[in-house]
């Protein structure tokens, strides 16, 4: 059976429904995640109940003397993905999504390299951003001899996506490097923290992300910073200088108070001068691929293709 669009939408729809309804119980979240709710967060895998499975393709080891990455290692490597992972820059880990990862490795021929970056609020700003300069740079002058190709790509979901474009930046800006990453792909991806019209008008829903979740995980990120400071290019990418980029693909949903982000990113990215495929998802909430729905399984193949071809 053929499943249309219309079918997509209704099915991504209904979902988010049931989705806010599960959880209308639930105490709202009003300010900045407790330890308690950071604890439950972090021993769980992203978006559920469950702690995440991790395979044996997974291997941990200690880069640069300081950082720990997750390494997938398929039979044939026709390049290298830097994978970072989300969470609010406050849970989440390399390991969280081994299943994925392993696959995507696997069917991209892409040896995955994901980091298990520093966390907020223990380590806020800019403890996150140094480790992933910190893997990014070790990749650029040691993946041929770890991988045997420098055909580098990179890229994450929500903190993940955010954390990438500022490594760009950061090798662009701070080590004259750019061209060394083929490409970026970019998942629903934060990138004013001083917060877009989408962000600030989407208001309590219960989906995965709303206004009030945003400006908590904000402050843990960035604590004490006003909204002037938030807008500094270093914190919030949308307001970079984006030239000397390489093409990406930026993905959203409709349903995701980040949609402004990545609209307005992906303008400010093709402005520049580079390439970019923006993939706006119908009815879709924020972090949607974390869900068994017809929009993830679409959305998951058309990753694997970008990345197996950038």
């Amino acid at each position: 059976m053929t499943i249309t669009d219309q079918d997509c939408l209704r099915e991504t729809l209904t979902f988010n429904e049931h989705f806010a309804a599960a959880r209308a119980d639930r105490p709202a979240r009003e300010g900045t995640p407790g330890a308690a709710a950071l604890t439950l967060l972090r021993r769980n895998r992203l978006g559920g109940d469950a702690p995440p499975t991790r395979l044996p393709q997974g291997r941990d080891r200690v880069i640069d003397g300081a950082v720990t990455v997750r390494t997938f290692v398929p039979d044939h490597v026709d390049g290298v993905y830097l994978h970072i992972h989300g969470g609010g820059w406050a849970f989440g880990s390399a390991d969280g999504q081994d299943e994925r990862l392993w696959r995507l490795a696997e069917q991209a021929r892409l040896a995955v390299v994901s980091v298990d970056y520093r966390l907020a609020p223990e380590h806020p700003y800019p403890a996150g951003p140094d480790d992933c300069e910190t893997a990014a740079r070790w990749l650029v002058e040691h993946a041929a001899a770890e991988f045997g190709t420098r055909r580098l790509l990179i890229g994450g979901e929500s903190a993940g996506a955010h954390l990438s474009l500022v490594t760009l930046l950061r090798l662009r800006d701070r080590h004259g490097i750019t061209g060394a990453f083929r490409a970026a792909h970019l998942l629903f991806g934060a990138y004013d923290l001083s917060m877009t019209p989408s962000q600030r008008s989407f208001g309590n829903r219960r989906l995965l992300s709303n206004t009030e979740s945003l400006r908590g995980v904000y402050e843990l990120f960035t604590p004490g910073m006003g909204e002037e400071q938030r807008r500094n290019p270093e914190v919030s990418p949308l307001f970079a200088d984006l030239t000397g980029l390489p093409p990406a693909r930026i993905v959203v949903g409709t349903e995701d108070p980040l949609l402004d982000d990545s609209l307005s990113l992906a303008a400010r990215w093709q402005a520049a001068g580079a390439p970019v495929r923006l993939g706006v998802v119908a009815g879709a909430m924020h972090g949607f691929t974390l869900f068994p729905l017809t929009i993830t399984e679409r959305e998951l193949r058309r990753e694997r293709d970008y990345l197996a071809t950038a």
